[in-house]
C-alpha cells in the first residue's frame, strides 16, 4: 500500500470519527436542550426548530451554496473533505435523533456537548475539512476587508447566537454562548495537540556546549543558524530546535546553567512533521 493511499485512508477515518462526535454532541446534548452552536450549524438548528424539518436537511442544503462558492477558491481536497463531512453529518444526525438524550441538565449539556463538539470539529479541521460554510466566506472576505477571518466569523456568530435568544429564550442563548466558548477552546486543543510543540531560538556565547546537551540529554535535534549582532557586529551561532511543552522547563535549566546571559525566544508550533524529532529521554 502506497503512502498516498495510506494517507487518504487515515484522513477518511479521522474525518469520520470527527463527524460521529459532532453528531453525538448535537443530537445527544445540544439540540434536545435548545442549545445552539455558531455558524451554519446554529442556523440549521434554529431553522429545524421553527420549521419542524429535520436538522440533517438544513445542514446539507445550507452548506451547498458555500461549497459551490469555495470550489474554485479553496482547493479540490478541501471541498471533497468538506462535502464528505457535511453529507455524513446530515445522515448521522437523523440516526442519532431517535436515540435517548444523554442529559437534560443544561449545564452538563453545555460542558460535555461543547467538549465533544469541539473534539469532532477540531478533527475535521485538522484534516482539511469543514462543516461550516461561514468559515469559507470569512476566508474570502478577509482578503477584501480590514478584518481577520476570526473577527468575521465572530461577527456572524454573535448575530446567530443572539437569534437564539428570540427563538429559545435568553437563558438558552447564554447557555449557547458557554457551549460555544467550550467548543472553541476544545478545537484549539485538538488542532494544536495536548502535547503542544514549541520552537526555540537560543542566542548564546556557548552555543556548541548548549547544543550538545540538548542533543544528548533531551534527545532533540538542533540546527545552527548563522547570525550577526547589529550592535556588536559579531557573528554568532544561533540555536534552533523543536521541543514539547513539557520539556520547556528542563531546556531553560540546561541553557541558563551553561550561559546565564543567554537569550531564548519561544513560539508555539501547532504541527510538526518530517525531520528527526526524537522523544524526550527524561
Amino acid at each position: 500500500m502506497t503512502y498516498k493511499i495510506q494517507a487518504v485512508i487515515k484522513k477518511g477515518i479521522a474525518l469520520t470519527i470527527g463527524v460521529v462526535l459532532t453528531a453525538i454532541a448535537l443530537e445527544e446534548f445540544l439540540v434536545p436542550n435548545n442549545i445552539i452552536d455558531g455558524g451554519i450549524v446554529g442556523i440549521s438548528i434554529i431553522s429545524s426548530y421553527l420549521s419542524n424539518i429535520s436538522l440533517g436537511f438544513f445542514l446539507f442544503t445550507l452548506n451547498i451554496p458555500f461549497l459551490i462558492f469555495a470550489y474554485q477558491r479553496l482547493g479540490q481536497n478541501f471541498i471533497i473533505s468538506s462535502a464528505y463531512s457535511v453529507t455524513l453529518l446530515s445522515i448521522l444526525v437523523h440516526f442519532f435523533h431517535n436515540l435517548p438524550n444523554a442529559t437534560e441538565d443544561l449545564l452538563l449539556a453545555c460542558i460535555f456537548g461543547g467538549i465533544i463538539l469541539g473534539a469532532g470539529v477540531g478533527l475535521i479541521l485538522r484534516n482539511n475539512g469543514s462543516l461550516d460554510g461561514t468559515e469559507m466566506i470569512a476566508i474570502q472576505l478577509a482578503k477584501k476587508v480590514p478584518f481577520s477571518v476570526g473577527e468575521i466569523i465572530m461577527f456572524f456568530n454573535v448575530f446567530i447566537l443572539s437569534s437564539a435568544g428570540f427563538v429559545f429564550g435568553w437563558d438558552r442563548a447564554m447557555y449557547s454562548l458557554i457551549a460555544y466558548f467550550i467548543t472553541y477552546k476544545t478545537i484549539d486543543v485538538v488542532i494544536a495537540g495536548i502535547d503542544e510543540s514549541k520552537s526555540i531560538t537560543i542566542i548564546s556565547d556557548n552555543p556548541d556546549m548548549i547544543a550538545d546537551v540538548i542533543l544528548h540529554e533531551l534527545g532533540r535535534g538542533v540546527t545552527f543558524i548563522e547570525g550577526k549582532g547589529a550592535y556588536t557586529g559579531n557573528y554568532k551561532k544561533i540555536i534552533y530546535c523543536i521541543i514539547t511543552r513539557l520539556e520547556l522547563t528542563r531546556l531553560k535549566q540546561v541553557v541558563f546553567e551553561h550561559d546565564p546571559k543567554a537569550f531564548i525566544a519561544i513560539e508555539n508550533v501547532h504541527e510538526v512533521e518530517g525531520g528527526q524529532v526524537k522523544k524526550s529521554r527524561f
